[in-house]
């Protein structure tokens, strides 16, 4: 009898019923089973001996199967005289394979299609398969086509058309729409909070999620790869990124995380913020930036007295002693100092401003929405231009990110009832931190310290010739606008700035102004922390 491989494949997993028995697959194709079965028929029928089977688990529309490729490897050596396949279609889907196939057939091995009952003995035999060949890769040529539309169709509709990210549940049918999973969600919420802390390193939060329970898709545990991929995904936010392509659309499904959070992970993950371990326990370590290259300044310790020094090898400033950098930080905080009168003040304007808090949050909101309209506005001319042509697509997708991005953000706003009670509570907290900032420097550790500077200031710059704290919003808008809030530009001395100046056109605010501004500033960032 002669002897013959047989090769059995089918395009997906969930076909290998030999695995498991009881699943009964009804999708084009045939199993593993069955394609045995109509083989081993074929086989007794011709008297055909087969020595060894062949399984793979592959798609045939791409060139290159390793299975395949193994099999013919050893039919070269002459372990076989040819093999079987169950039909033309299991055997390729494209016209490299099947020129393989040929190319066996011409070396003399004998190529049989059980199901089909063909051969490629003879000229006839082989362009009956032919043609066979040709209709398998032009089914897969429009199954690629009918894919790819079943997928864009999807996507404009808010909809994943692949599987839900860690956190989602994929709710069986691929028309659903992802939930965030009640068990996983809160844990992948909590990766994004303690990435943004700044205190983990990739290898610390991994060992974080193996301890908290976190488990890949595939039940693992979640690898390095498997954490920079989680935390680069806008779907978090709402947001869904094709693959192909990098185009982005608006998701239909809820948001895990908020814009705010997942900013400023980007921003870590870019190195914008940088992130170290603290070697040393300097009070402004990485506080303040040179002015003359932005980079943060280091400290040192030199002869008993701490330096803090840009390490740029080209850059011309010199260090500045900690003394220093402390008198700018008291100035700054001294703008801030509210007497038992002017707190009293504020806090009679803060109880008038919130009796018409309603009609201000009705204000606030009305401002989004318009601002919402701008931007879909801004979004139905960008793409007018793309179709006509006016913009290539790598200017427009990235273009169209950041508007969805803005629009995400302005959303989530909205979202949100503007609570009067909880912004009435932040504005006395406000009040409250400003009065007693001078104080709370000087009884606080440096770690404190360190904590409220980031808290009340946001520009931290050190010249050649001066020292830059400016108070950060809300707070410069509670400043103490006065000639001694100046001071002199000398390398001695420090100054305290504020984005507020006053000038004769732009005159001290008053109390409500204040009051008024600080609400609207808190009404626009609800997720920031004081």
């Amino acid at each position: 009898m002669k002897r013959f491989f047989a090769y059995i494949r089918v395009s997906d997993p969930s076909q290998d019923d030999e695995r498991d028995p009881n699943k009964k697959e009804q999708r084009e194709g045939a199993s593993f089973t069955e394609q045995r079965s109509v083989i081993e028929r074929y086989a007794d029928r011709e008297g055909l001996s087969i020595v060894e089977w062949f399984r793979e688990i592959e798609t045939a529309a791409v060139r290159g199967r390793p299975i395949f490729a193994s099999m013919a490897k050893r039919l070269r050596k002459g372990e076989a005289e040819g093999f079987i396949v169950h039909k033309v279609d299991r055997s390729s889907r494209n016209y490299h394979d099947w020129a393989d196939i040929n190319d066996l057939a011409d070396e003399g091995f004998d190529v049989r299609f059980a199901s089909d009952n063909l051969d490629l003995s003879t000229r006839g035999k082989r362009l009956l398969a032919d043609v066979q060949a040709v209709f398998a890769t032009d089914y897969i040529r429009n199954l690629k086509e009918e894919v790819r539309k079943g997928i864009a169709g999807r996507l404009k509709q808010g909809l994943l058309p692949w599987g839900a990210p860690l956190g989602y549940v994929n709710n069986g049918l691929r028309g659903k729409v992802k939930t965030i999973c009640p068990v996983t969600g809160p844990i992948v919420r909590r990766v994004f909070e303690l990435y943004a802390s700044g205190a983990h390193s990739f290898d610390t939060l991994c060992m974080e999620l193996e301890r908290m329970g976190l488990r890949n898709r595939q039940g693992g545990r979640v690898t390095r790869n498997g954490l920079s991929v989680m935390l680069n995904n806008p779907f978090y936010i709402g947001l869904i990124v094709h693959k192909k392509g990098g185009a982005v659309y608006k998701g239909v499904h809820e948001a895990l995380i908020g814009k705010q959070l997942f900013d400023r992970v980007q921003a870590l993950l870019s190195g914008k913020t940088q992130k170290h371990a603290n070697r040393n326990c300097f009070r402004y370590r990485r506080i303040f930036r040179c002015a003359e290259c932005g980079y943060a300044l280091i400290g040192e310790l030199q002869k008993g007295h701490v330096y803090y020094r840009c390490h740029t090898k080209t850059c011309p400033m010199t260090g500045v002693r900690e003394e220093v950098l402390e008198a700018a930080v008291v100035g700054a905080y001294s703008t801030l100092q509210l007497s038992v009168t002017e707190h009293a003040a504020l806090e009679a304007e803060v109880t008038a401003f919130l009796g018409e808090s309603e009609k201000n949050c009705k204000r606030v909101q009305e401002t989004w929405k318009l601002q919402l309209v701008a931007l879909q506005t801004r979004h139905d001319r960008l793409v007018d231009a793309f179709l006509e042509k006016s913009i290539d697509k790598e200017t427009f997708e990235p273009r169209k990110k950041r508007l969805l991005m803005e629009q995400r953000e302005l959303e989530e706003n909205l979202s949100r009832d503007v609570d009067g009670e909880q912004i009435s509570t932040r504005l006395r907290e406000i009040l409250e931190l400003a009065s007693t900032a001078s104080l709370s420097h000087e009884m606080g550790t440096d770690d404190e310290k360190r904590e409220l500077l980031q808290i009340l200031t946001s520009n931290r710059r050190v010249g050649r010739e001066n020292v830059v704290v400016e108070l950060s919003s809300p707070f410069c808008l509670l400043m103490k606008h006065d000639e001694k809030q100046l001071g002199a530009r000398s390398r001695d001395s420090a100054r305290s700035g504020t984005n507020l100046p006053v000038t004769a056109s732009n005159p001290v605010p008053g109390p409500r102004h204040a009051i008024a501004e600080i609400y609207a500033w808190l009404s626009e960032h609800p997720n920031v922390h004081l």
